[in-house]
This record gives C-alpha cells, sequence and structure tokens, in this order.
C-alpha cells in the first residue's frame, strides 16, 4: 500500500514536472511575439507551431499527446469561450449560411476527401472517410486573432468563428458514425443514421440548453463574482461530459450552453463588472489553453512518418482544398440567391483560404482504434494536412486579406477609443473636483491648479479628436457605432437590474436595436 501511493506520487511529480515544462516554453514563445517586433508579423499560434516543430526535428518531445486530453481537457473551454464572445444578434444574421457551410459544408468535404484518396491515392474507402471526417472540423484560432489584429470586419470574423463552433460538432458526430465502418459494426440504413444523429445533436442542445439556462437563472439570486466565474467554468467542462456520458455531442452541448450564457446568462445574472471579469478569466484560459495545444501539435509531428506519406498527404490537401472552394463558394451563393445573405466574393475567399484544421482533427485521427490497420497513415495523413493548413494557409492569410482590400482601420479605431477613453475619464474626474467640498488640509490654490490642469488637458483631447475626425471622415461612422452600443448597453443593463429586483419578470429586448434597426434599413 505504502510502495503504490509511492509510485503514484512519483508519476504525480513527473506529469508535473512535464507540465511546467510545457507551460514554460508555450508562454515563453506567446510572451517573445508581444516583445519583438518582428514575431508581430505572425500570429502567436503558429509561432507556437514552428517552435514545436522545431522540438520535434531535434527529437525533444514535451508530452505525448492523446484524444482524450485534447477533446476533454483542451476542447470545452477553448469552444466555451468562443461561444461566450459570439453575439447572437450578429449570428442570427447569418445563420442560415454558417448551418449550410457546418452542416453541408462537412459533408461535401467528407465526401471530397475520401473520394479522391480512393480514386488517386489507392486508400481504402473506409480508411479514406476517416480521413475526410478528421479534416471536415476548422479551426480559426489563428486567423480570428489576426482578423481582431488587423480590424477585418465583424461579420468575417463571425461567419468565421459560427462556422467552425457548428462543424467541429457535425465533424465529431460524422467520426463516430463512420469510424464503426472499418470495425465492422456500422448500421448504414439511412433512417437508422438520420435518427441516431438526430439524437446525439438534440441530447447536446438539450444538455446545454439546460445546463445553460438553469446557471442563468440561478446567478440572478447573488452578485457573488468568483463564484459566477467559477459556475462557467463548472458548466464548461459538466455540460461536455454530461452530454457524453448521455449519447450526445459534448462540443454541441458545450456550444449551446456556452451561447446561451454569454447571450442570456450574463445580462439578466451578472452586473457589467461581473461580466468584465468572467470575460477577461476566459480570455486568459483560452490564451492558456492555446499556448499549450498549439505547441504540442508542432512537437507531435514524426518526420520520417510525414515523408513516407508525402503523396497521401498532397492529394489529401489539393481534395480539401477543392472541396472546402465548391462548399465555400457554391453555399454561399445558394445563401445569397435564397435568403439574400449578401456574402461578397472576398469574403467567401478568405472563407475558403481561412479554413485551418488543428486541434480537433488532429484528437480525433489519434482516435481512432489501435485495432485498424492503416491507423498510422491516417494519423500522419492528418498531421501533414493540419501543418500545411497551419503554416501555409495561416501565414498567408494577411497578404490575402491585404490583397482583397479587407484590411480596416483597427489602429486608427483603437486611438479614437483611447482619446475619447481618457476625455471621459478626466470628465468624470473634473466633476468630482466641482461637485466635491475641497478636502482639510488642500489648498486652495492646489485645487484650482488641479482643476486647470484637467480643464487644460480635456481641451487638448478634444483638438486631438476633431484633428483626427477631420483627417479621417470615415470615423465618424465608427463614432456612431460606439454611440449606439453604449446605448444599447445602458438599456439593456437597465432590464437586467429590473429583473434582479424583481420588478420585471424576464428581461426585455432592448427597444432601441429595433430602433436602430429600423432607421438603418429606412435610410
Amino acid at each position: 500500500m505504502v510502495l503504490e501511493s509511492g509510485l503514484s506520487e512519483a508519476g504525480i511529480e513527473q506529469n508535473l514536472k512535464q507540465f511546467l515544462l510545457v507551460l514554460s516554453v508555450s508562454l515563453s514563445v506567446a510572451t517573445l511575439s508581444q516583445i519583438v517586433s518582428w514575431f508581430r508579423q505572425i500570429p502567436y499560434t503558429l509561432l507556437l507551431v514552428i517552435v514545436g516543430l522545431g522540438l520535434a526535428f531535434v527529437d525533444v518531445r514535451l508530452v505525448n499527446l492523446s484524444p482524450e486530453l485534447i477533446l476533454s481537457i483542451f476542447l470545452p473551454p477553448l469552444l466555451f469561450e468562443a461561444a461566450w464572445n459570439l453575439k447572437w444578434s450578429r449570428l442570427k444574421r447569418d445563420l442560415v449560411p454558417i448551418c449550410l457551410y457546418a452542416i453541408v459544408g462537412v459533408i461535401i468535404s467528407i465526401a471530397g476527401v475520401a473520394f479522391s484518396l480512393d480514386q488517386w491515392a489507392g486508400v481504402p474507402i473506409a480508411t479514406a472517410l476517416l480521413v475526410g471526417a478528421s479534416l471536415s472540423a476548422t479551426d480559426p484560432i489563428s486567423v480570428t486573432a489576426l482578423f481582431r489584429e488587423l480590424g477585418a470586419s465583424k461579420r468575417l470574423t463571425t461567419l468565421l468563428e459560427g462556422e467552425s463552433l457548428f462543424n467541429d460538432g457535425m465533424a465529431v458526430v460524422a467520426f463516430s458514425f463512420l469510424v464503426a465502418i472499418p470495425l465492422g459494426r456500422a448500421n448504414l440504413e439511412l433512417p437508422v443514421i438520420i435518427g441516431s444523429f438526430i439524437a446525439v445533436v438534440g441530447i447536446g442542445i438539450g444538455v446545454g440548453g439546460l445546463i445553460g439556462y438553469g446557471i442563468s437563472y440561478l446567478t440572478q439570486r447573488f452578485d457573488l463574482p468568483l463564484v459566477e466565474q467559477s459556475l462557467t467554468l463548472v458548466a464548461a467542462y459538466g455540460i461536455y461530459l454530461l452530454t457524453e456520458e448521455l449519447g450526445g455531442s459534448g462540443v454541441i452541448g458545450v456550444v449551446t450552453g456556452g451561447l446561451i450564457l454569454g447571450n442570456f446568462g450574463s445580462r439578466i445574472g451578472m452586473n457589467p463588472r461581473t461580466r468584465i471579469i468572467v470575460t477577461e478569466f476566459w480570455e486568459f484560459l483560452a490564451f492558456f489553453v492555446n499556448s499549450i495545444v498549439f505547441l504540442l501539435i508542432g512537437d507531435q509531428i514524426e518526420f520520417a512518418i510525414l515523408g513516407e506519406n508525402l503523396g497521401t498527404i498532397a492529394i489529401t490537401i489539393a481534395a480539401m482544398i477543392a472541396t472546402r472552394a465548391i462548399a465555400i463558394y457554391g453555399l454561399g451563393s445558394f445563401s445569397n440567391w435564397t435568403v439574400r445573405s449578401e456574402i461578397p466574393w472576398s469574403d467567401r475567399t478568405v472563407l475558403w483560404w481561412g479554413g485551418l484544421r488543428g486541434s480537433v482533427s488532429i484528437a480525433l485521427a489519434l482516435s481512432v482504434p489501435v485495432v485498424l490497420s492503416e491507423r498510422e497513415e491516417i494519423i500522419a495523413t492528418v498531421f501533414g494536412v493540419v501543418l500545411f493548413t497551419l503554416l501555409v494557409q495561416g501565414l498567408t492569410t494577411k497578404p490575402l486579406l491585404q490583397a482583397l482590400n479587407l484590411i480596416g482601420d483597427q489602429s486608427l479605431r483603437q486611438e479614437y477609443v483611447e482619446l475619447t477613453a481618457r476625455q471621459v475619464a478626466l470628465d468624470r474626474v473634473l466633476d468630482h473636483l466641482q461637485q466635491s467640498d475641497r478636502p482639510p488640509g488642500i489648498e486652495e490654490d492646489l485645487y484650482r491648479y488641479q482643476t486647470a490642469l484637467l480643464r487644460g488637458e480635456l481641451e487638448r483631447l478634444q483638438t486631438a479628436l476633431e484633428k483626427l475626425q477631420a483627417k479621417h471622415p470615415n470615423l465618424q461612422e465608427f463614432a456612431v457605432e460606439q454611440f449606439q452600443s453604449e446605448l444599447l448597453a445602458i438599456e439593456a443593463d437597465t432590464y437586467a437590474e429590473l429583473v434582479r429586483l424583481g420588478r420585471l419578470n424576464r428581461e426585455l429586448s432592448p427597444f432601441l436595436q429595433t430602433a436602430l434597426e429600423g432607421s438603418v434599413t429606412d435610410s
């Protein structure tokens, strides 16, 4: 008994050392990308992959990456953070094209890759289907980080993130069906497949919705930021584990719960300060997990095995790019024609090329049963394709945005926001000086001097803002958007406060949102 305890303690200590080593390397690389200006040209996630490849090249293996590690530990917080920050108002506008890309697009991707591998690489169809299913899940983390940095449109970011959140679930569900084919356990009757699909998706939506709404109403009863923050963490992992236990899709469950808590629960159950605390917590957690995942992706590469499968990898890459073009352009045109989505060719081009593959694809490949003789070939192919998308497509997305003239004026907007923020803050300080009595021990001259100093700084800020707006007239539209967002936030917060006080039974829809949308339509 004592011996077993000693062994377990030694194992825990060894795992802790490995974890600290991975964490130290990943955070050092992520920090380096912020300190050294040259490295800022590369998204930090891609820089982590490159460093991981360097470690793999010299045969330094930090830790063995397993599907359980990715799907059970790393995936829930990444999905929840993305869903928490995805605004339902934006998602609703493009729900039809997003669902088309996430459902029909996944089917097109699986079928196209499987057909190509079967016809031109001689891969058995059952194996080819598993490769296609593994690679049908997109991972836009690096690209969306680049979008935010460069000021690309919010709609483009929503389309890419929305598709990824939903197609991750579709890819996992499809893989779970297809993996049974080479094992001889598959029931390929169409009614059975449709029924199983509805059950898996339905359980995910049901559990995610139940827990999401349950926590939303629970947090109305108290105002404890740390408890509310902890509840969101419990929700992310609890929804995933419970849904999987019940036979549903944990991915779809977490996305559903995250969307509800981010768009509904955070409004009716959390005050503005708590929302900021929770959002910052999830931003940290996403950065933390991404830093580890992308480093380990590069570190897991086996160059010898990749070399043996270069032909299969090349065919898979070509098929994947071609099928994604068919899905994005074809389904985009269909959506534009049927529901007038009005997704321009330039946006669809970025969606096509920005469809990177990442951790979910690798987790699915690693979860292929060991009894399958083609397992190593599947893993090598998926790793090779993921590496191509991250390094080639990931590093060329910025030039593509520049060529299509889709880079916004993010730095200019940031300067404007900082100037207005300082103006608001100093206005409040000046109001405090004018409305409160002079504290004991503070001389009148010093009091007047501070007041004059603040007024002088406010005049300087106002002049700077006027010059900026005169030089860049397009800032006027941004200023109107900021003003409208502030009004909507005040209205929504007021409804939430009235719900917490018991003066309303439910939160009302923002009146200003409807009014503003109506004015835009009329104009």
